[in-house]
């Protein structure tokens, strides 16, 4: 196991969030070294333990699960017993992070809202998640990532013009409402061990899907509210010109960046794309000058292409899936891929933290807990 000293070794996080926006937060404070309490109901859990996105099971368990709860500890409690709310109440007391993603007034029901906590341990830092946030009509919706894609406008930005609504194949809203969640809680920390004040950081999936989106909804006013106009064919943006998207070759696909068409005309024996020198063309154009670019790609192996434009500093990349990905040198060099291990010593293969501190990988063989797994241990260490 890696020893070394992380950024947040010693803080504790009492964690109730369930599925994976929340959760996915509370992993990365986990991997920077935070002690993660995840808080479950009795029989069920957190209810993504039997959340498949495959029929692949991990040691009895959703793969999802495990792959997003790795390195927390299960503490199994009725919150609806006087009992059981009462012994996470002096678990909270000597917490420095609570985090819960429960629809608007589950929280308060089960005594676990802010005002209650705050009143318990008033520096706490409490997180909160919401899918359309605490007001409003929307405010009791399910905050599922699909739902967020669709009515975000997100979905009509990928894929082809004639594609139709086209959603990302991730969780990503979740993901990323989770990364902004850890971040408002970092910032919150950090006040904290300055000035000892606490702080409630709330993030909705719903403002997370539009932020991510910073680009075209920046280009979507200051083009008057026109409509969103994908490529044709051969997208990867709907906002940008050509040359930028995915194209045919004759054994695979490549990626194409920003380029100036008359010298990738040049550069590629493509007489036609040196009709093309004013730049406004690349936009108002775009889409005869993308048939004109993929027809040409189709007549070469990617590799025959790359061995052009990569030597004149034009962005592209090999599409590659997951096998060649990782067959790669530059994948291997990452060591992006941990082992993790189970108490019952299941192991399983999966990513570590992105994030590397003084030269170390931020790296936990510890695999995700079984339900109330950690119950006895905590109880005593912690008197409840």
């Amino acid at each position: 196991m890696n020893k070394i000293n992380k950024p947040l070794d010693g803080i504790l996080v009492v964690d109730f969030s369930q599925y994976l926006s929340a959760p996915s937060a509370s992993l990365r404070l986990a991997d920077l070294g935070a002690r993660v309490i995840k808080i479950e109901q009795p029989e069920t859990g957190d209810l993504c333990r039997d959340l498949y996105f495959s029929n692949l099971v991990i040691n009895g368990q959703s793969s999802m699960f495990q792959a997003i709860n790795r390195n927390k500890q299960s503490y199994q409690v009725n919150l609806k017993s006087d009992e059981g709310r009462e012994k996470v109440y002096k678990l909270i007391k000597q917490a420095d992070i609570v985090i819960q993603n429960f629809r608007p007034d589950v929280a308060e029901r089960l005594g676990i809202d802010f005002d209650t906590i705050k009143g318990i341990k008033s520096d706490i830092i409490y997180a909160e998640l919401s899918g359309y946030g605490k007001e409003g009509v929307w405010k009791n919706k399910p905050g599922l990532d699909m739902l967020l894609q669709a009515v975000s406008g997100l979905t009509q930005l990928n894929g082809n013009q004639n594609a139709g609504p086209v959603p990302i194949g991730l969780a990503v809203i979740d993901i990323l409402s989770g990364a902004h969640l850890c971040q408002g809680v970092l910032a919150c920390l950090h006040r904290k061990l300055n000035t000892g004040e606490g702080a409630r950081v709330e993030v909705s999936m719903l403002e997370s899907a539009l932020e991510y989106q910073f680009e075209s909804v920046t280009a979507f006013f200051r083009d008057g509210g026109e409509p969103t106009i994908r490529a044709k064919s051969n997208s990867a943006h709907a906002y940008l010109g050509a040359p930028y998207g995915i194209y045919q070759t004759k054994n695979g696909y490549i990626a194409l960046a920003m380029g100036q068409i008359p010298f990738l005309g040049e550069l590629l024996s493509c007489d036609a794309l040196l009709n093309y020198p004013e730049v406004e063309s690349w936009f108002t154009q775009r889409d005869e000058i993308k048939d004109i670019l993929g027809d040409h790609l189709k007549t070469k192996d990617t590799q025959d292409w790359l061995n052009v434009l990569e030597p004149a500093d034009i962005w592209c990349a090999e599409i590659m899936d997951w096998k060649t990905l990782f067959d790669t040198e530059a994948f291997k060099i990452l060591k992006m891929i941990q082992e993790v291990e189970m108490s019952d010593g299941y192991k399983s293969k999966t990513t570590r933290c992105p994030i590397e501190i003084n030269n170390e990988y931020l790296t936990s063989e510890i695999g995700a807990p079984f339900l109330g797994e950690h119950n006895n241990s905590i109880e005593k260490e912690f008197s409840l």
